[in-house]
């Protein structure tokens, strides 16, 4: 199992201090690096910004939200990244939620999974610029049907370093956890539980079997987001990451459609689920982050003292995931750097 440094997106400034660290965790033993974007920082400006100073490590987005560019300006960018970066650059998508889609971008929340598989559809055909590109798809016509008719069929002006650009999709539900294994080269879960694989495994194997399906399970790269909290006092460490699932499961999503509190329905969380949705859409966001049980964030994080720490690896190297994405301080990730690669 491979380690990724998960940067994500700024909240209300810019971070400090990430060119040093980039160079730390490059020089540790790192696979790779991941911005995001939520509804501020972008993800690409930072990661080629700070991506300047390394030389090996892979450079990705996790993720880009699909309803942000059209599909031809994140293929613009994602040959431009390749370029930059001399082929490390890896391709993270994902459709985000309605709140954030209709809210701030002013697009329909409608069709996400034939919208993300158009918009990978024509990412690729840039990228294997084998012909003009035209696209028939309801989402994304090209050339436009309705404007003035005077839309002339183009091919990427720059050539692609590589036609095979891995793109990896953020998926949460069965269905688009299916379609990202038929899809793409990897997938994104934002809560894995490596102790219950078993949820994951008919969607996985559905995507697999497909016709046309880009990889195999012995290719296809799994890559979990990790919140990490180590400390000696285990109460406090939990009380650390508790505000994190407080503010997904709770937040980040309405009360009839909420993907991330969907995770951890089928973990069989569903009273805590809906005691932290109740608390926190009716504003009481303190009691809400204390109602996030221990158990819960025992199922997708890594939380304690070093020893448990270290134990509780076990059941993620023995996972079919590939990369481990993480955060937290400096001092976190030499000491991931120490217990997942040494």
């Amino acid at each position: 199992m491979k380690l990724g440094w998960h940067i994500g997106y700024w909240g209300r400034a810019m971070p400090q201090g990430i060119p040093q660290m980039l160079s730390e965790v490059e020089r540790l033993g790192f696979d790779s690096a991941w911005t995001a974007e939520s509804w501020g920082s972008d993800a690409i400006s930072p990661l080629a910004w700070w991506g300047a100073t390394t030389s090996t490590i892979r450079l990705g987005t996790n993720l880009i939200q699909i309803s942000a560019r059209t599909p031809t300006a994140t293929a613009m960018a994602a040959v431009t990244m390749d370029h930059l970066s001399g082929g490390r650059f890896c391709l993270g998508l994902g459709v985000s939620g309605p709140q954030v889609v209709e809210g701030w971008y002013g697009q329909k929340f409608t069709r996400p999974l034939a919208r993300t598989r158009e918009y990978v559809g024509i990412v690729r055909r840039v990228l294997a610029r084998e012909e003009r590109l035209t696209n028939d798809g309801p989402e994304y016509p090209i050339p436009a049907t309705d404007g003035l008719g005077l839309g002339k069929s183009l091919n990427v002006m720059t050539h692609p370093l590589r036609a095979d650009l891995p793109i990896f999709l953020g998926a949460e539900g069965p269905k688009n956890v299916a379609l990202a294994a038929e899809l793409a080269d990897g997938w994104f879960p934002i809560f894995y539980a490596p102790r219950h694989e078993d949820l994951y495994g008919p969607s996985l194997t559905e995507g697999f079997s497909r016709p046309f399906a880009r990889q195999t399970p012995e290719t296809f790269e799994i890559l979990p987001t990790v919140n990490v909290a180590i400390d000696d006092d285990l109460d406090r460490a939990y009380d650390r990451l508790r505000p994190v699932l407080a503010l997904y499961v709770g937040g980040m999503g309405a009360k009839e459609m909420n993907f991330h509190a969907d995770v951890f329905r089928r973990l069989g969380h569903e009273a805590a689920v809906e005691r932290i949705q109740s608390l926190f859409l009716d504003g009481k966001q303190h009691e809400a982050i204390g109602a996030v049980p221990n158990a819960m964030i025992d199922e997708i994080c890594l939380v304690g003292p070093k020893d448990k720490v270290r134990d509780d690896l076990a059941a993620w190297k023995e996972s079919r995931v590939t990369t481990m994405l993480v955060g937290g301080s400096i001092d976190t990730l030499r000491t991931m750097a120490e217990l997942v690669l040494d």
